[in-house]
């Protein structure tokens, strides 16, 4: 008898694990796995695996007042697979439907069956690990059905028909129902472990798209840029919608929904959008109201959303969407747009140190140029040559200021070096300045102490002071004034360069972007400032027309890079 019920319980988990093999195709089963399960989708676990319990119920074979019956493989599974939550819930359901049939053993399997779910979601969350093996599985049945055995004998009633039952249906369901447990766990993980390889190689498939967009990031994070990838995605995606950002706009964006959410339409980012650029963490949508779109008429659905950086310092985002309930992110889009935002970083990464290399040797050209300009040379010249009979020690000062410039220039050009150390190189060009052009020059400076002690790239301020005296205060006959002020505020340095010259015709923002030939040396500090700290620093310039201009440097609050040991 036993071995004709163990052959028949066999037959009955086929059920079961046909189901697992469904359930594991399911995509919410990748949100399962992820832990990124909502409300509705836990209520739907719940009605698939008690389906799967209750099936079992049904299925049963009948042996005196009671039912040898693969329960437990639908009750187990969800504990497993899903923790203490989906197992118990499970359990109770399957366990009050076992009850409502009655016999003498429907209490106690109504408790077995809620501890038997219990017991299997504790297990997984402590396992730590996203799938059980099925050795572990088979053993964790195994335990499952001789608890429920000793739970029938302590609960069900009168003794004799318990213990007569569970010594006819021990074994076989023992053995049956761990198996098919164990069956169901490997089906389930080699079902996901396929679907991880298949979406794992179609993601390298496509993201060798990276090798088209390349070329575009050459010219860095910009409109024109963000445009064209966006378009390649598109083109070799199934997405409905893709976008890319910087930290405040939209930059580009293709597909569903351009009309309220393309560049110069949308005025705000989304919220999931701002959440990820807040982390510094990939977001994933899986609904409209996640996505935080005002149109309540958008039709996209889901999201994700995944920083672009440049040296762990975030410039904007790269934004997939789906627009159907039945496309939502799973772990390849994961994967897929983790790697192309690696990539598109690394080639940001790259144009930046290539531009800032390329800023770096224009200011120091610049400064040489500056420094062995004929007329500066030869009017430096002539100022200490006036000055050797009528103040030699000045002439003398003058001439080591002189030599200094040189050296500074290039020593420590490229690098970030003290305040204070920035403030000796200008002192001595304002000393050679304020030589040269005597009553028509006159600066003041009120610098904060405490700012000298941290950093500022090199060639910084003297390229804005210079440009007030050439271009600002030497139009004038009668000369002018400069003002120098250096504060902090909790995170930044403010440095303030202020003149009383000839100002701006024009809008002077236009000229950080549009500097005229041979006055690159303001445009090349705010470039170099915003590209080794990003948007918000860099230089600001307000200008009144023949009543002067006022350059404030904003930077970080950095310490300055260690002292390297010279020869």
């Amino acid at each position: 008898m036993t071995d004709i019920l163990l052959f028949e319980m066999i037959k009955r988990i086929s059920t079961a694990i046909v189901l697992g093999l469904v359930i594991s195709r399911l995509k919410l089963f990748d949100r399962l796995m992820a832990n990124r399960l909502s409300w509705l989708d836990r209520i739907i676990f719940i009605l698939i695996f008690s389906s799967i319990a209750i099936l079992g119920t049904y299925g049963g074979i009948p042996i005196n007042d009671a039912l040898a019956n693969s329960r437990m493989i639908g009750i187990m599974a969800a504990g497993l697979v899903g923790g203490p939550f989906l197992g118990s819930a499970v359990g109770l359901v399957s366990g009050l439907h076992r009850y409502s049939l009655g016999g003498f053993t429907a209490l106690a399997c109504a408790i077995s069956s809620i501890t038997e779910g219990l017991l299997a979601g504790l297990f997984q969350k402590f396992y730590k690990r996203p799938l059980i093996p099925w050795p572990i599985a088979l053993g964790i049945g195994f335990f499952g059905e001789i608890l429920q055995m000793l739970i029938i004998l302590l609960v069900a009633e009168p003794y004799h028909m318990a213990a007569a039952l569970v010594g006819e249906i021990a074994v076989p369901m023992t053995i049956a129902n761990s198996l098919g447990l164990a069956l169901f766990m490997k089906i389930i993980k080699d079902g996901l472990h396929q679907r991880e390889t298949q979406k794992a190689n179609q993601s390298q498939n496509i993201l060798a798209i990276a090798r088209e967009t390349v070329r575009y990031f050459r010219k860095g994070l910009n409109p024109e840029s963000a445009n064209a990838v966006v378009q390649i995605i598109k083109k070799h995606s199934s997405y409905d919608a893709v976008s890319i950002t910087d930290t405040t706009h939209v930059l580009a964006y293709i597909g569903a929904e351009a009309n309220h959410h393309a560049p110069g339409v949308a005025d705000h980012l989304t919220n999931v959008t701002i959440h990820s650029l807040t982390s510094g963490k990939i977001h994933i949508a899986y609904s409209h109201d996640e996505i935080g779109c005002t149109d309540p008429h958008c039709t996209l659905n889901s999201a994700i959303v995944v920083p672009l950086t440049i040296n762990s310092r975030i410039i904007g985002s790269l934004k997939m969407y789906y627009t159907t309930a039945t496309h939502s992110p799973d772990s390849s889009d994961v994967a897929f747009a983790q790697g192309l935002a690696d990539l598109f970083s690394t080639q940001l990464e790259l144009t930046e140190i290539d531009q800032q290399r390329q800023l770096t040797e224009a200011a120091k050209m610049q400064a040489l140029h500056t420094q062995i300009n004929p007329h500066f040379l030869f009017n430096t010249l002539n100022t200490i040559s006036s000055l050797i009979r009528t103040n030699p020690e000045l002439a003398r000062r003058l001439l080591i200021k002189f030599s200094q410039m040189f050296r500074f220039t290039l020593q420590y050009t490229g690098r970030v070096i003290s305040i204070a150390k920035e403030w000796d190189q200008v002192s001595g060009f304002l000393e050679i300045s304020l030589a040269r052009h005597g009553d028509k020059l006159f600066v003041t400076h009120n610098i904060d102490p405490a700012i000298f002690n941290y950093g500022i790239p090199s060639l910084t301020l003297q390229p804005i002071i210079e440009n007030s005296i050439k271009h600002g205060l030497q139009p004038r006959e009668v000369g002018g004034s400069i003002a120098i002020e250096g504060t902090m505020t909790d995170t930044d340095i403010l440095i303030t360069v202020t003149d009383d010259g000839v100002g701006f015709q024009n809008d002077p923002s236009y000229y950080l972007e549009h500097p005229p030939e041979g006055h690159i040396g303001v445009s090349n500090v705010h470039h170099r400032l915003q590209g080794l700290y990003g948007t918000p620093y860099g230089l600001t310039i307000s200008s009144v027309p023949e009543e002067g201009t006022t350059v404030t440097i904003r930077i970080p609050k950095i310490q300055p890079e260690p002292e390297k040991e010279t020869l």
